[in-house]
């Protein structure tokens, strides 16, 4: 058995040479090493051999098997480093051509309008919180003084999900889960997206972004005053110093008194135009003092606690400040379209 284990060794070897190629070294590996090899084969015989020469055949057969798996990986290594040569030889790099460039991507013209109004909020004192899109009744109607026959809970104005769950409409649900949480004085915007069942238009989206803020503090300490000045330091800021403010009486189930707020007209500056409708203006944001109810459905006593509260939806804003005539080509993403506001026009 020691004679033909020499034979093994020798024949194996013999055909492992610098020159085998990637088939020879497999067919060794396999006829020597294999389950079914030739090593595999006398180990199994191994009951055969006298009991005195069965160390030296042991040791012979991990010698064997050592010195072919060592002389396979170096061939497979030198193989490895050829073709890697090869590879390097036929496709040469010249590392001083200088390298290809990148395009440089920008921001979409509605998130550098968010920031922006974001960064006007926050340089006046307020702070930025984001809320949830997924909620429930309460927190999208009920806290927010919505009657339940109020015509927003009908199916075509709401995405109503299973479980009694709904997309929110607004972001004013930002300003109960705050409440909810935190004591006055509190000054929050609450930037996030808002969904309604309506069909993409020149003015509507099924899906649409708006900016909510409000702040509270003891009674007495905040007034429809605070109101304005925020307001109107907050769209002069935005549109600029010359912008035109006004507030006009309205009604919103979440504030009393309520009140809508235009700003001059930005085409024809107040002269009036088709755009305006020859008003020469245009509203841009409702708002007004927090209802009581809304307060006692967050656990504040109104008689002690008093705030404000408004809404403005960012791709509004967007298209009076931008001069865009159709929301629909924010969503469609033409870089056409998007390039022109590449460099931070549509937040300056």
């Amino acid at each position: 058995m020691k004679a033909q284990l020499e034979e093994i060794r020798t024949r194996a070897l013999g055909e492992l040479s610098d020159e085998a190629d990637e088939a020879q070294i497999e067919a060794v590996r396999v006829r020597v090493l294999g389950r079914s090899g030739e090593l595999t084969e006398i180990m199994r015989r191994m009951r055969e051999v006298p009991p005195a020469e069965k160390p030296l055949v042991g040791r012979l057969v991990n010698e064997i098997k050592n010195e072919v798996e060592a002389r396979i990986a170096q061939l497979v290594e030198h193989r490895r480093r050829e073709a890697l040569s090869r590879s390097l030889a036929e496709a040469r790099l010249d590392v001083t051509l200088p390298g290809l460039r990148m395009p440089r991507g920008w921001s979409h013209p509605l998130t550098q309008t968010r920031e922006r109004m974001l960064e006007i909020f926050e340089a006046m004192g307020f702070e930025v919180v984001e809320t949830q899109d997924l909620e429930d009744d309460f927190h999208n109607f009920g806290a927010l003084n919505f009657p339940p026959d109020h015509p927003a809970r009908e199916m075509q104005d709401t995405f109503f999900l299973p479980g009694g769950m709904l997309l929110r409409t607004h972001t004013s649900n930002g300003q109960i889960r705050v409440m909810e949480r935190r004591s006055p004085p509190l000054a929050i915007v609450c930037p996030g997206n808002c969904y309604r069942r309506d069909e993409l238009s020149v003015r509507a989206s099924p899906m649409f972004s708006q900016i909510e803020g409000f702040m509270v503090d003891r009674a007495g300490v905040i007034s429809m005053a605070h109101l304005k000045g925020v307001i109107a330091e907050f769209l002069r800021a935005f549109f600029g110093p010359d912008t035109g403010v006004r507030f006009r009486a309205s009604f919103f189930p979440f504030t009393e008194p309520s009140a809508e707020v235009d700003i001059s007209c930005l085409l024809c500056k107040g002269a009036g135009c088709r755009v305006c409708k020859q008003s020469g203006w245009t509203e841009i944001l409702g708002s007004g003092m927090i209802h009581p109810n809304v307060l006692r459905a967050v656990g504040y006593d109104p008689m002690q606690y008093a705030g404000f509260a408004f809404g403005m939806g960012i791709e509004r804003t967007s298209l009076l400040k931008l001069g865009v005539d159709d929301m629909r080509l924010f969503f469609e993403n033409d870089l056409r379209f998007l390039a022109q506001f590449r460099a931070g026009e549509a937040a300056s």
